[in-house]
């Protein structure tokens, strides 16, 4: 990213699949690493960071030793527990836990809570990492996936750029994985 920019506050979603192993599903290091010495970097140049990620599912499994990609319930949500308070720790970053549901984006007062929860963050130097509820929630999912949560979340802060990680080469009208009609966008005007 160039540092000449002017951007303030920043939220930078990167999903499960940009940060584990292809092969295998396990934490990919230098990926996870990389990742986070930049977003530290930018938050010690004065930026507001926030990091809406499906990681920490996998960098749960990493420091409790699950070997395989959980199915049940139960075990995602406390490898999603554990994994989100690991992201930051080995840069001396201080990261909140934010778990966010459905209810909270459309119910104004828990939006104006959420909110007013990130501003205060913001304005002590932490670093929001953001996730679906899943230590809570059954029903995977709610907004869709994380592209849609970080947008929220992007529209919610006031963030001055959203960049979205992904392992799809650019911005589809579906996943193109899975519907072969998706069309790729390549400007979106509003």
């Amino acid at each position: 990213m160039d540092s000449k920019l002017n951007y303030k506050r920043i939220v930078i979603k990167i999903g499960s699949s940009s940060l584990t192993h292809a092969e295998t599903g396990r934490l990919n290091l230098a990926k996870m690493e990389h990742l986070v010495r930049q977003l530290s970097d930018l938050h010690n140049q004065g930026m507001d960071v926030c990091l809406v990620s499906s990681g920490a599912i996998a960098v749960g499994r990493a420091a409790m030793g699950v070997k395989e990609r959980p199915s049940e319930t139960s075990v995602k949500q406390a490898c999603a527990a554990v994994g989100q308070a690991k992201l930051f720790a080995e840069y001396s970053q201080t990261a909140g836990q934010i778990l966010l549901t459905k209810n909270t984006m459309v119910n104004p007062v828990s939006r104006a809570n959420a909110k007013n929860t990130f501003d205060e963050l913001f304005h002590l130097g932490v670093i929001p990492v953001v996730n679906e509820n899943d230590t809570v929630s059954t029903y995977e999912m709610q907004f869709g996936d994380n592209d849609t949560l970080s947008a929220l979340v992007a529209s919610m802060v006031g963030a001055d750029l959203l960049i979205l990680l992904s392992d799809i080469d650019g911005l589809y009208s579906d996943d193109p994985r899975s519907n072969p009609d998706a069309r790729f966008v390549s400007l979106v005007p509003e």
